[in-house]
């Protein structure tokens, strides 16, 4: 199979049997989206990527028995980055969605949410390494304006073009289209990334948008 072909393998995690089974079933159904496997909670993820079984995106619920979204998100980016953690959950409270980004979850989802916006989801997850909803967005700004105050951090010198960049990051454009966008070349844009990632000290690019949105740089 060429690799143009090729599916993204999705992985679910959530202890409710019922609702994982009809997940399974929707993504599978979803054009260019497969089903690797399923698991009830982190510790079970593990022990399926343990025996080489590496998805591409793992969908995966907060509250869990034994391994919870908390630890289980903060495992995979430790020990394999390049798999795209997308959540889904009861949970809507600022904490928990702006905790699980910090830990490198790509995007948050409630369980209220329809096959649509889902697919969205995953396709903005895989295309463009993030995915931020409406309401996401509006609790990581109400979030992040709450806890601004409280952390002592010297204020980042940055160029107009560096400021320009971060707001496009809060788009759904993929860093190429910025690249088109801003008129540079997507080397320079990659090179403007990696210089933000150790100026700002963050990892992804949800660590850019939410310092963009912190430092008031961005109406969301």
């Amino acid at each position: 199979m060429s690799k143009s072909n090729k599916k993204t393998q999705v992985a679910i995690i959530d202890d409710h049997i019922l609702l994982r089974t009809a997940l399974a079933r929707l993504v599978n159904g979803f054009e260019g989206y497969t089903v690797l496997f399923e698991a009830d909670n982190g510790k079970d993820l593990r022990a399926q990527i343990m025996q080489h079984h590496i998805p591409d995106i793992v969908l995966l619920d907060v509250n869990m028995p034994e391994m919870d979204g908390f630890e289980t998100t903060q495992w995979l980016h430790k020990n394999y980055p390049h798999i795209k953690v997308l959540v889904l959950s009861m949970l809507s409270d600022e904490k928990t969605i702006i905790k699980m980004f910090r830990l490198g979850a790509k995007g948050y989802l409630l369980k209220n949410t329809d096959h649509e916006e889902l697919k969205k989801a995953l396709d903005s997850v895989m295309n463009k390494n993030v995915y931020l909803s409406e309401y996401v967005s509006d609790k990581l700004v109400s979030g992040l304006h709450k806890d601004a105050d409280k952390e002592d951090s010297k204020p980042v010198m940055l160029n107009d073009k560096e400021k320009e960049f971060l707001r496009w990051t809060c788009t759904e454009l993929s860093y190429k289209e910025i690249a088109e966008k801003m008129f540079l070349s997507p080397r320079t844009i990659d090179d403007y990334r990696q210089t933000l990632f150790g100026k700002l000290k963050v990892h992804s690019r949800v660590g850019l948008v939410m310092y963009t949105i912190r430092n008031g740089m961005v109406d969301i």
